[in-house]
């Protein structure tokens, strides 16, 4: 509460142009086109700057407002007199317009000819798939169902989880049928259908739960493998031994060898635990990210760009000013036409604060990342975690003179991308942890250590996190075993006994 009290006070001291920038700079590159499509159509004196004309031209309209009105002699208005109570109308300033360079306004443009052009295609391709529930409702067409069963079937299909899991209860999916659509079915046929439906690929779809699924796959395999067989009997009478890994009981249970309890498990761990896992959701927003800036370390030296799709090339639409001018040499001016050239100069000042807007965001995006990247060199040079600084926002702002609150829109869903790979701009900022030395680091840097211990550590035997503590103590952190086990969980990395592999 206090946070949102905090950040009102904030935005009510902001004018709305610069409520609207700090709004601005949370757009991440995938959505900016979006948000630009938005204005143009808002405002028709902004445009693209490689658009020559379009055949509906916006202008047209207002152009025959600004023609010489006609004279009393020939039918036409009256000309225009201030009479006191149209003031607002009285003196239209527009020299700024018409009277600057022609650089000024006509070429007032988000991206001059310096600018790069954009290597990458500017359409973001789109998947085409086929999703897990019309994979498998592909598949029962191999059935032989009438029209009643061939209803129920796909009702159960639907009620699958993403995951492959029917999780709803077979009641449930009775009274589904009954009230949604007047099917009247029993348990019984629900049950008979979700047994051929179990036949289905991938092995292990539509079960209720992990054991249930689990044991289906088993059923597919070979049954002559005396490993599938041991598999078999350790989930079926064994599945919360074996979850816990309390692989002594189980091998002291079923009178297994070594070798032979690890074959089974060997087997077991071949299995898929989520069927539909392999199945990607068609559209899903997150399936693609789309980089805010690359980082190239071109012979030592570090090269940070914007993503060109940051810099749309957008300008004051040309027609709109010549329309200004038109009426600046014009020597009689009537209501209309005054009207019509307030309006003009309204969208021509709203669409130089947009491009100015999208100038300010370019500028802010690039100087923090920009001190992102000198205060981070080491790893943007290496790629290794350890060399990470403790970083945070305050520092960054620091050096940027920008708000806190500022640099944490820019890190907000942004991306960035390096030779090691693409990274979220939050993945750099990190808090601090003291050495036996005094010295401070980055809690990342502790975090990859920790991850390197037990990536190397005996399977058989795997480290608790006392004597994780212990080793990392020895390397001069001072931590204690309750920020190692937090640490561990972060990492979403299990305890040591269920690390445990024979």
């Amino acid at each position: 509460m206090l946070k949102q009290t905090q950040q009102q006070k904030l935005l009510q001291k902001l004018s709305p142009q610069q409520i609207q920038l700090m709004k601005l700079l949370q757009v991440p590159t995938a959505n900016l086109d979006e948000r630009i499509k938005e204005e143009l159509e808002e405002n028709p004196a902004l445009e693209y700057g490689e658009e020559e004309g379009h055949e509906d031209d916006p202008a047209k309209e207002i152009q025959e407002e600004l023609a010489p009105a006609a004279t009393a002699e020939e039918g036409g208005e009256d000309e225009f007199e201030p009479d006191g109570s149209e003031n607002e109308y009285d003196n239209i300033d527009i020299s700024e317009y018409v009277n600057e360079g022609d650089d000024d306004i006509a070429d007032y443009r988000l991206r001059d000819d310096n600018y790069p052009d954009p290597d990458e295609n500017k359409t973001i391709p789109v998947r085409v798939e086929t999703s897990f529930h019309e994979h498998l409702l592909s598949q029962l067409g191999m059935l032989e169902l009438d029209d009643h069963q061939q209803g129920i079937a796909e009702q159960i299909i639907g009620s699958i989880d993403d995951d492959g899991y029917l999780r709803r209860e077979i009641s449930a999916i009775v009274d589904d049928l009954s009230f949604s659509q007047n099917v009247q079915t029993d348990e019984e046929e629900i049950r008979m259908l979700i047994k051929k439906i179990q036949e289905f690929d991938p092995p292990g779809v539509c079960c209720a739960d992990l054991k249930e699924c689990l044991l289906l796959q088993l059923k597919r395999k070979p049954q002559d493998d005396d490993g599938v067989q041991t598999a078999y009997q350790i989930l079926e009478g064994y599945f919360d031994e074996f979850t816990k890994k309390h692989y002594e009981k189980i091998q002291k249970g079923l009178n297994l060898t070594d070798e032979g309890l690890k074959e089974a498990i060997n087997q077991i761990i071949r299995l898929t635990p989520k069927p539909g896992g392999n199945y990607a959701t068609v559209n899903k927003a997150e399936s693609y990210v789309v980089p805010d800036f690359f980082i190239f370390n071109n012979n030592g030296k570090l090269e940070l760009t914007l993503n060109s799709k940051n810099a749309p090339d957008l300008r004051i639409s040309e027609g709109y000013r010549e329309m200004l001018k038109e009426y600046d040499r014009g020597d009689k001016k009537d209501r209309r036409q005054k009207e019509a050239v307030l309006f003009i100069k309204q969208k021509i000042d709203a669409a130089k604060w947009c491009i100015d807007a999208i100038k300010q965001r370019q500028h802010t995006l690039l100087s923090t990342m920009e001190s992102i990247m000198d205060y981070q060199r080491e790893f943007f040079m290496t790629g290794d975690e350890t060399t990470m600084k403790p970083m945070i926002l305050k520092d960054i702002a620091d050096i940027t003179q920008l708000d806190i609150s500022t640099v944490s829109r820019v890190a907000n869903s942004k991306y960035v991308q390096t030779e090691f790979g693409t990274f979220k701009l939050k993945f750099f900022f990190s808090e601090s942890l003291s050495t036996d030395s005094g010295e401070e680091v980055s809690t990342r840097e502790v975090k990859k250590i920790l991850s390197d211990l037990i990536e190397g550590e005996n399977k058989r035997k795997p480290l608790s996190d006392e004597n994780l503590t212990k080793m990392l103590q020895d390397k001069g952190y001072n931590i204690a075993r309750r920020t190692v086990a937090k640490y561990r969980e972060q990492l979403n990395i299990p305890v040591a006994r269920l690390r445990k592999e024979l």
